[in-house]
């Protein structure tokens, strides 16, 4: 058996496609097992079978897949909020063997204090009823593609899409989504998290630009994929946010400009957290 600290030693990349290099013991296996922690909410001890193991990789059904480097064979994953998630465990033998199994793991319940207050985050069919969309000019539109939701067009084009959020006042949140393009031209793309109620035909900026890209500013102009919070350059807090009393807070999420990309702005796994 092989001790956990010991995997980090190996690089995926020098077991080749997992076929071995004719030094290989094929009787490694991918077996692991899915322990929740008491007293922790969602939270779970992955353990690989550490027999004839020399490295790990952890797919943890949050849409990463598997990671570029090597896990642990014990790891500790916490879920903050409820669903299904399909857990696949790579494991490597000597030579570069591997094996994949995978597992279904059902979250019952969201965190109370980490789980994604946004309703229909994800874009998936059906998640475009729980936005509200807004169009200040017709030369921009939103449409759902394959799970996410794309902001197209240009010359001028602007729009909107919000959701009504409760919050609680001196409590901490951050906002923060998967935004993909192929790189837009004088465009800018921004995120509000206000407590006044959007008005139709007029712009909304309660609270001030929470995140954003801006192509004047330098983020946006050419091809980009990420957490918006990595990329933006337009903004104050970094996407983080408190309000000094409790009430209905909105989501707001708008874009337009010149020409917002070939492929245009698209919104995945939009959400809104309570944090430390």
């Amino acid at each position: 058996m092989v001790a956990a600290g010991v995997l980090t030693a190996c690089q995926p990349d020098e077991f080749e496609d997992g076929n071995g290099n004719g030094l290989s013991d094929p009787g490694v296996t991918a077996s692991f097992t899915m322990t929740p922690v008491a007293d922790r909410n969602n939270t779970y001890v992955f353990k690989a079978d550490e027999n004839d193991l020399i490295g790990v990789q952890w797919d943890k059904g949050d849409g990463v897949g598997f990671p570029k480097g090597l896990g642990k064979a014990i790891d500790t994953v916490f879920y903050p909020d409820a669903g299904t998630y399909s857990i696949s465990l790579k494991a490597f033998g000597r030579g570069g063997i591997s094996n994949v199994t995978t597992q279904s793991l059902n979250v019952e319940t969201s965190d109370p204090a980490a789980g994604n207050l946004v309703v229909g985050g994800k874009m998936d069919a059906g998640d475009e009823t729980k936005w509200n969309f807004v169009t200040y000019n017709a030369n921009a539109a939103f449409t759902m593609i394959d799970g996410k939701l794309i902001a197209s067009g240009g010359s001028g084009g602007h729009v909107g899409v919000y959701q009504t959020i409760q919050v609680e006042g001196g409590k901490k949140y951050k906002v923060d989504m998967t935004v993909t393009g192929s790189g837009a031209t004088d465009t800018w793309f921004e995120v509000y998290v206000g407590m006044a109620a959007p008005v139709d035909g007029q712009d909304y900026k309660d609270g001030g630009t929470r995140l954003g890209l801006n192509t004047w500013a330098g983020c946006g102009k050419t091809a980009f994929n990420g957490k918006l919070s990595a990329l933006s350059c337009s903004g104050t807090g970094g996407g983080v946010v408190t309000f000094e009393q409790s009430g209905t807070a909105y989501l707001f999420i708008r874009t337009g400009g010149a020409n917002l990309g070939t492929t245009g702005i698209a919104i995945d796994n939009v959400e809104f957290r309570g944090t430390k």
